[in-house]
């Protein structure tokens, strides 16, 4: 099993920055592609960024690219958001699968472990 924590959630207003944090442990054998999502209230769960579980080939959701940026250092995930929106309001989790990235990454449901979210609010 792989656990993940996430951090770095708040309040900001529109234009600001947030750097979003997930810790990574557990089995890593359960872990080859990784990546951010996040679901607004009464919206459906919506793929952010991904990116290879060694920190190589992110990939971002059109709606975000050029704002936000996904990395990874060691054991945790990051997620630095720029140039904040209103509509970038929401619970934002971070998740992985077995399957590497080449396959269809931006489907949510093929991820198979979930942390427990941390909310960013725009307004």
């Amino acid at each position: 099993h792989v656990q993940l924590v996430e951090s770095g959630g708040g309040s900001v207003q529109p234009g600001g920055s947030l750097k979003l944090s997930c810790a990574v442990s557990g089995s890593t054998t359960g872990s080859h592609c990784i990546g951010w999502f996040r679901q607004a209230p009464g919206k459906e769960r919506e793929t952010v960024a991904i990116i290879r579980a060694d920190g190589a080939y992110p990939d971002y959701d059109d709606d975000i690219k050029g704002r936000f940026t996904i990395s990874r250092d060691g054991d945790t995930l990051y997620l630095q958001m720029d140039s904040l929106k209103t509509e970038d309001s929401a619970m934002y989790y971070c998740a992985t699968r077995r399957e590497s990235c080449a396959d269809s990454p931006f489907r949510s449901e093929s991820y198979t472990y979930w942390g427990q979210g941390t909310q960013v609010t725009v307004s």
